[in-house]
């Protein structure tokens, strides 16, 4: 059986990279994977897999038509608060592939915002036609449930996803922070500059070492580079783009303040405190599930030092996630691999 993965793949992107990686290591070893990539060369090489133009639409329908099954690979792709046009894209090519006579899975999604009735009509219409459902936060299951559409609920797989010692890290100075932002309309330069003057008096305080980790080049790395000129000689910028590696840097890390859902997850789901600045429902989804302390960032406090206060009583008292309890959110996240078995296995 060949299986065509769709998602937000070869755009740089860490935390969708992530989603592919363990996808791949969730296949049924007799599927064959073929991805649709924004870059086609860097995904053959990191994964050994074929690859079509995910955006160009000849190759698409190749591809499709190369393909028993078609599988939506995680994340919040079925949203229209970044774009309009995403739940379209996805959507029609979920439609067509239904048309076409493929089994689709709808795998580890996590549905909207959708705030246009348009786009609500077409994700259900979408998700009711899947072979298997299964999504990774419970407004999305709640959502389906309404719907009256069957699925599968369990945490994001990324939980699941195999860690790579990353070479060099250890011998950085310890212990060990890493801060994951990223560019958005709410991280403003006022909201930026607190948050920097927070991470110098947090790291006097505590004597850390500041890991600055873009998980998007292309987005994350300016950022990271605004940043370190504060914390010379106490701070690195780590630029990873594999995301097992991305994954292995957190067992050598302390405590996480992350903006990045997938950061986030990584951290927790390697033994790490986490303080969480939220841009998005998903991330408070995240820290509702894992009494993850933080804020909004559109209510960020204003002084920079009720932000390294709270931080640094992070750091001092908070706790990480016993090994049980991330035991069972890794056990539980094998769910959607169960799915991908049930439905690739049917009629095999």
């Amino acid at each position: 059986m060949r299986a065509l993965l769709s998602g937000y793949y070869g755009q740089g992107n860490g935390g969708d990279e992530a989603l592919l990686a363990t996808l791949l290591q969730m296949l049924p070893p007799d599927v064959t994977p073929v991805v649709l990539s924004g870059n086609l060369e860097e995904t053959q090489r990191r994964y050994g897999v074929e690859t079509y133009e995910r955006m160009a639409f000849l190759p698409l329908i190749q591809a499709l038509r190369s393909c028993d099954a078609l599988i939506w690979g995680g994340g919040s792709l079925i949203q229209d608060a970044t774009s309009a046009i995403s739940p379209f894209y996805y959507g029609g090519m979920m439609t067509l592939a239904q048309k076409m006579g493929l089994k689709t899975v709808a795998w580890a999604q996590g549905i909207g915002p959708l705030r246009r009735s348009v786009t609500r009509w077409l994700a259900r219409q979408t998700f009711a036609g899947c072979t298997k459902v299964s999504v990774r936060d419970r407004a999305s299951a709640s959502l389906l449930s309404d719907w009256q559409i069957p699925h599968l609920l369990a945490p994001d797989p990324v939980w699941a996803l195999e860690p790579k010692p990353v070479p060099g890290l250890w011998d950085l100075p310890a212990p060990r922070v890493a801060l994951t932002l990223r560019s958005h309309p709410q991280l403003t330069p006022t909201r930026l500059s607190n948050l920097t003057r927070a991470l110098v008096d947090f790291q006097k305080a505590t004597q850390t070492f500041i890991i600055l980790l873009p998980f998007q080049q292309r987005q994350d790395l300016s950022i990271a580079q605004a940043i370190q000129p504060a914390l010379k000689d106490v701070s690195k910028i780590l630029s990873l783009e594999e995301p097992q590696l991305l994954k292995g840097v957190f067992r050598g890390i302390e405590m996480t303040i992350g903006m990045r859902l997938h950061s986030l997850i990584m951290a927790a789901s390697e033994g790490c405190r986490c303080f969480a600045l939220s841009y998005d429902p998903k991330v408070n989804r995240l820290m509702e599930d894992l009494d993850m302390p933080g804020w909004d960032l559109a209510n960020l406090p204003d002084d920079a030092n009720v932000i390294s206060k709270a931080w640094i009583e992070h750091y001092a008292n908070g706790d990480p996630l016993s090994s049980e309890k991330i035991q069972f959110f890794v056990d539980r996240a094998l769910i959607h691999r169960e799915v991908l078995y049930q439905a690739l296995g049917e009629n095999r």
